[in-house]
């Protein structure tokens, strides 16, 4: 019986053929997909920064006007903006959203440590619900410079 089956050499006759069409039908499959799901606005996201003015402080009580834009320079609006202490010191996290021009007005009063001359206030956005927005890269941080 296995003399019969070590002689038979019928089982790989249409064997190359097949596997030829079915990586043919794979691939072209796949083109497809991948066009289709290139095509999906829904399915990208945007990156959002921040814009500060001014972008360089004095350690004192300081406005700041804080805009979110997308990476054309379009504004953002309802947006939350998070600022806060990064080497230079807040006495809290200041939160507020921005409007329908896409900024926002915040009071900072940094602090710097003993004989540090410069630190840095560091700025986090929560993108809106709606819109497709993502905020992953660090954005601006603002300079905090030692007052004479």
């Amino acid at each position: 019986m296995f003399a019969e089956l070590w002689r038979d050499d019928r089982a790989i006759e249409g064997l190359p053929i097949r596997l030829v069409i079915a990586l043919v039908v794979g691939v072209a499959s796949l083109s497809v997909m991948m066009n289709t799901i290139g095509g999906l606005d829904a399915m990208t996201v945007t990156e959002l920064d921040v814009a500060p003015e001014p972008e360089v402080i004095e350690a004192e009580e300081t406005e700041l006007t804080l805009t979110v834009v997308e990476p054309d320079g379009e504004p953002v609006a309802d947006a939350t903006v998070v600022v806060s202490g990064g080497t230079a010191t807040l006495d809290g996290v200041v939160t507020d959203r921005t409007g329908d021009d896409g900024s926002v007005d915040v009071d900072v009063d940094p602090s710097l440590g003993p004989n540090q001359d410069e630190g840095t206030v560091e700025i986090a956005v929560k993108p809106p619900a709606s819109g497709g927005y993502t905020d992953r890269r660090a954005n601006t941080d603002i300079l905090v410079v030692a007052d004479d």
